[in-house]
């Protein structure tokens, strides 16, 4: 039983959520042993899931954060991707972990790794929470991944419904009417 009443169930249990991003942050400092990490998160779904993973990275990390604005068109369609916060320093040089709550449709992502691409980094790589490849419509290069969800709707670990729910510390389903 849940102890949120529009939870239809628990997909990853709090326990289940911080040892799989324990063991996903072991891959990344095996990784980028002997470098830096600029970790960028968007906001605002990436923030819970990027802080947990920061504090169990073994290799010294800097963080940045940008926020997007996805345009919707009247059909539902997926349209523009615009920034709405850009990221605060440069990343020149720099390796770079794109860290995301979601990995869905792909074309966010697309867009986000296209658009830091051309800025310079030394590496660019993608780490996403939550992997829904059933709706994946454009391909995108995930490097690490903590879990693979069904297409349902999901919340906690910084998902949300209405900006509520994303304190959780565990996945779950939401009720659907």
């Amino acid at each position: 039983m849940s102890p949120e009443p529009n939870i239809e169930r628990i997909l990853f249990t709090e326990a289940q959520v911080e040892q799989r991003i324990a063991e996903v942050a072991a891959d990344i400092s095996r990784h980028y042993a002997g470098r830096e990490v600029k970790l960028i998160g968007v906001l605002k779904g990436s923030v819970f899931f990027l802080t947990a993973l920061a504090r169990r990275l073994t290799v010294p990390v800097r963080i940045d954060f940008l926020a997007i604005s996805p345009f919707v068109s009247p059909k539902g369609a997926p349209g523009v991707v615009r920034i709405a916060k850009d990221l605060d320093d440069s990343i020149e040089g720099e390796h770079v972990l794109l860290v995301e709550d979601i990995v869905d449709t792909g074309f966010t992502v697309r867009y986000l790794l296209q658009n830091l691409a051309g800025r310079g980094p030394e590496s660019l790589g993608l780490c996403t929470l939550l992997d829904r490849t059933t709706r994946r419509i454009v391909q995108v290069p995930v490097d690490f991944r903590c879990f693979e969800i069904p297409d349902r709707f999901v919340v906690g670990c910084g998902l949300d419904f209405k900006q509520l729910y994303r304190n959780l510390g565990y996945i779950a389903v939401l009720k659907h009417d």
